[in-house]
């Protein structure tokens, strides 16, 4: 439809009035704006603008003049693209009339709301804390921090170290029905050494016992809140907490936590998500530009858009995934009694995303309007969540687009040159400026769509709502989601704060004529009784189906058989990766692939005897999985035990459609060890189905840079355990460094301590001649079995004075020499080696006679965490 009109602009809006008075005006906030595109003059003479905004609407104004076109072109460039979040509306809008309500900013208390979830009441398990009151702990935290009674705040200082941006692990929603609770927080700074916390320990700890008085220590009865099947839940995949490792972040090594286990979610990051949903405004924008140019064909619109490239967006599956999230955290909520703590990266896009989908499943009070705004307000704007770098408000020059000089275009070539160069640096340029947007909040507001749509009679407010808010979300018209952190909100250095500048969004959601709107005419509260136990009762709580997901068509101004057509069947969806429930580091996938073969991880230990986590597709937990010693891979809903692996403790994708596939199909798995070391089994085994390499095996190549790495470690773990502590670093310290109360007494008695005990101690007396298989298991040494063909033999004196290898120790003392002929002989008694690191010894009588040296058996119990061999 084209009509007739005039142009206006003001400060902050692109005002079109229609010539026929009968239509209303159209009125464009600038951070709406998502594209303009500058086109060729038409044949009639014309000049296109086309402007693409930020709520899927696109519209064309044609100017008769060019020059008047690009007048306009540059003047909403430059209001358009600002440089201060203080030039954008909200701090300039002043509603007229005034709202009927003024108590937007003061919606959400964290004292009423958590009072409200029964803390201090029905729970005395948690506590506030003013450590951040004014925000120096951490700055993107709120200034009110919920954490367990039990916890003080100088063990939260020592945590805060361990956790990206110290967002330590704090309290956002307490069950009513159970004392569950959901925490959040950042992802631990673990890195490829496996750093840990002893505070942060201690607070999860407490965490999941927070079911518990403060003063109880041992419960006598079954209570809710068992902690069976506790749950970290790592929103990542797999392939994403493995990059974070290698830049000194990661995740939880589940040795180290007790009474938890750990599952990953699957869910792509922001840049992964953005270009997701580029896609789909890409085949908008192709069906809207085809109908530009052809109006007067009127095509029907079910055949515009490609809904084959809608789905292979796959913006649908990212929907599912925070669905299939959501389902788990519930179910262990809900269903499990048991508590839940999420994270992802930095802890405020997915963590955001899943805490507060599965609050509104859990809750019904947040299924309310008021409760809705309480939500977002506790979840989103208080916990951190960067709303001015992910929604773009102040734009970006890349967002406006102009044609390239015609060919028969009479200026000369310097100038299309430099007119070239111009729009290569502006791309380059802007590129930096816009690489952290992402609809992060946007995908959370269609989940919830997903929601109503599935539960019709559950929400108080109806899919208006939701589009409304989507609108404000970048109108810049109100201060609400303006900010990155709740201190940007409420501190300011000059005049007053941004929350007293600016309009709250909830201001005008809660005025009578929006109110109106906004309400669901189908909504039954009396669904949500948790006392009623008729047949198809879910006490208030919604599990919803994640598979049943579609294109909320209306935010993008379709009809429902435009963009979904028929039901979207499962297959279309593809599933999405789930692994979990992890219960050690020997079955985490992201702690043995980036962790090296010089930093040995240390056999799980022995845990109690628990009930199984259930599968996570399913409601009731009366019928738990097997257990097996094998780690369990789960893809979509589905969990996956593999067999028990052997002696090599190999591990694959059970599909093979994962990045970090330990093997190809149908092919030997050569030993997870020998693949980590670089041994040269076969090019590519490590990341077969994957285009990543294997670090360590290139590291192994080259003999000197793998001889300083172990030097480097050595020289870390070599110092003296039992060093006096007096400072703060030594309260960080964990407690396996830590020596035993009667090492001392065992010196001064000059007493030979077990073979158990470390073996690094200054006043331990070294056991020599050091055994042959012992020797044999260092990945650096230059000895090899005879007959491998691998390097050549060398005697432990050779390799003790060896110079460059490892420093002299004063305080180690070195071991006997041996004479060449007793490695010889030894060496030949080496016999079914099935790959280097593995060797299986024969006793001889001259060994067996000797009262000095141990036996085989009690050597290769003997601890040897860096894999270079006893001192």
């Amino acid at each position: 439809m084209t009509l007739w009109g005039t142009v206006h602009l003001t400060a902050h809006h692109l005002i079109f009035r229609y010539d026929d008075q009968t239509v209303e005006e159209m009125w464009v906030p600038y951070p709406l704006i998502s594209l303009v595109t500058r086109l060729p003059q038409t044949l009639k003479g014309q000049s296109p603008l086309t402007f693409h905004s930020r709520t899927f609407e696109t519209f064309t104004v044609f100017f008769d003049r060019d020059v008047d076109a690009g007048d306009v072109f540059e003047s909403v460039k430059a209001l358009t693209v600002t440089t201060s979040v203080n030039q954008l509306y909200a701090f300039f809008y002043r509603p007229e009339p005034p709202l009927t309500t003024d108590n937007g900013w003061s919606v959400y208390s964290p004292r009423d709301e958590f009072m409200r979830m029964g803390m201090g009441t029905r729970s005395k398990a948690w506590r506030f804390t003013d450590l951040n009151k004014d925000y120096s702990f951490s700055p993107t935290y709120p200034a009110r921090l919920v954490v367990p009674t039990k916890i003080s705040d100088a063990t939260l200082q020592y945590a805060s170290k361990y956790r990206s941006k110290a967002r330590i692990p704090a309290l956002t929603y307490l069950h009513w029905g159970n004392f569950a609770s959901i925490t959040r927080a950042s992802q631990p700074m673990v890195g490829i050494t496996q750093n840990r916390s002893i505070q942060d320990e201690k607070l999860l700890e407490a965490v999941f016992h927070s079911h518990l008085a403060p003063s109880q220590r041992v419960s006598t009865a079954p209570i809710y809140g068992a902690t069976a099947t506790n749950l970290i839940v790592d929103a990542r995949p797999t392939a994403n907490a493995v990059a974070n490792t290698a830049k000194g972040a990661g995740t939880e090594n589940m040795d180290n936590y007790k009474d938890a286990k750990k599952v990953y979610l699957g869910i792509d990051h922001i840049h992964t998500m953005r270009d997701s949903l580029g896609k789909v405004v890409e085949v908008l924008r192709e069906a809207d530009s085809s109908l530009t140019i052809s109006n007067d064909l009127e095509p029907t619109p079910s055949f515009i858009l490609d809904k084959q490239a809608l789905r292979r967006s796959g913006w649908l599956r990212h929907t599912t995934a925070l669905l299939e999230g959501t389902v788990i955290i519930v179910r262990n909520i809900h269903v499990n009694n048991s508590h839940v703590f999420i994270h992802c990266s930095d802890g405020w896009d997915r963590t955001s995303q899943l805490s507060a989908l599965a609050q509104l499943c859990l809750d019904p009070y947040y299924r309310t309007i008021r409760g809705f705004q309480v939500l977002v307000e506790k979840d989103w704007v208080s916990f951190g969540h960067k709303f001015l770098d992910r929604c773009g408000h102040l734009s970006s020059d890349k967002f406006f687009v102009t044609p390239p000089p015609e060919s028969g275009n009479t200026a000369g070539g310097a100038e299309a040159a430099q007119a070239f160069l111009a729009s290569v640096q502006n791309r380059f340029a802007s590129q930096h400026h816009v690489k952290e947007t992402s609809p992060t909040f946007h995908q959370f507001l269609e989940s919830i769509r997903q929601l109503q749509r599935q539960f019709p009679k559950r929400f108080e407010f109806n899919e208006r709502f939701l589009r409304r808010l989507h609108y404000h979300l970048y109108s810049c018209q109100f201060g609400t989601f303006l900010f990155n952190t709740e201190r940007d909100r409420r501190c300011s250095e000059d005049g007053p704060p941004p929350c007293e500048q600016t309009v709250s969004v909830w201001d005008l959601f809660n005025s009578a004529p929006e109110i109106e709107q906004n309400r669901n005419p189908e909504y039954d509260p009396s669904l949500d009784d948790p006392t009623n136990r008729d047949i198809g009762a879910d006490m208030g709580v919604l599990i919803p189906n994640p598979k049943d997901v579609r294109f909320w068509h209306e935010l993008y101004g379709r009809t429902d058989e435009e963009m979904n057509g028929r039901a979207i069947v499962a297959p279309l969806i593809r599933d999405v990766e789930e692994v979990g429930p992890i219960e050690g580091a020997n079955d985490d996938p992201v702690i043995r692939t980036a962790t090296p073969a010089s930093v040995r991880l240390p056999p799980s230990p022995s845990k109690p005897a628990s009930p199984s986590l259930p599968p996570i597709n399913s409601l009731s937990p009366a019928q738990p999985p097997s257990r097996s010693t094998s780690p369990s891979w789960g893809i979509g809903s589905k969990m996956l035990d593999l067999p028990a692996a052997s002696s090599s403790r190999e591990i694959m994708s059970p599909l093979g459609t994962s990045p970090f596939n330990y093997q190809r199909p149908n092919s030997p798995s050569p030993p997870l060890s020998a693949s980590l070391r670089g041994t040269p089994t076969k090019p590519g085994d490590f990341f077969s189905s994957g285009s990543v390499k294997s670090m360590w095996g290139k590291l192994s190549s080259n003999a000197t840079a793998a001889f300083s790495a172990v030097q480097e470690v050595y020289q870390e773990v070599r110092k003296d355990p039992k060093a006096p502590e007096t400072s703060k670093v030594a309260e960080l310290r964990g407690r396996n460094d830590l020596g035993s109360w009667n090492d001392e007494q065992r010196a001064r008695n000059n007493v030979t301590p077990p073979l158990e005990s470390n073996p690094w101690a200054s006043n331990t007396a070294r056991r020599s001649p050091l055994p042959r298989d012992i020797l044999s298991e260092n990945p650096w040494n230059s000895v090899r079995v005879s007959g491998t063909g691998i390097g050549t033999s060398l005697s432990d004196t050779d390799l003790f004075a060896s110079p460059g290898l490892f420093p002299h120790d004063p305080t180690i003392s070195r071991p006997t020499p041996r004479s060449a002929s007793l490695v010889s002989s030894q060496s030949s008694k080496v016999t079914g080696a099935e790959s280097v690191g593995q060797f299986t010894p024969s006793p001889s009588s001259s060994d067996s006679g000797s009262s000095e040296q141990p036996s085989a058996a009690a050597i290769t119990s003997q601890s040897d965490p860096l894999g270079v061999g006893l001192l």
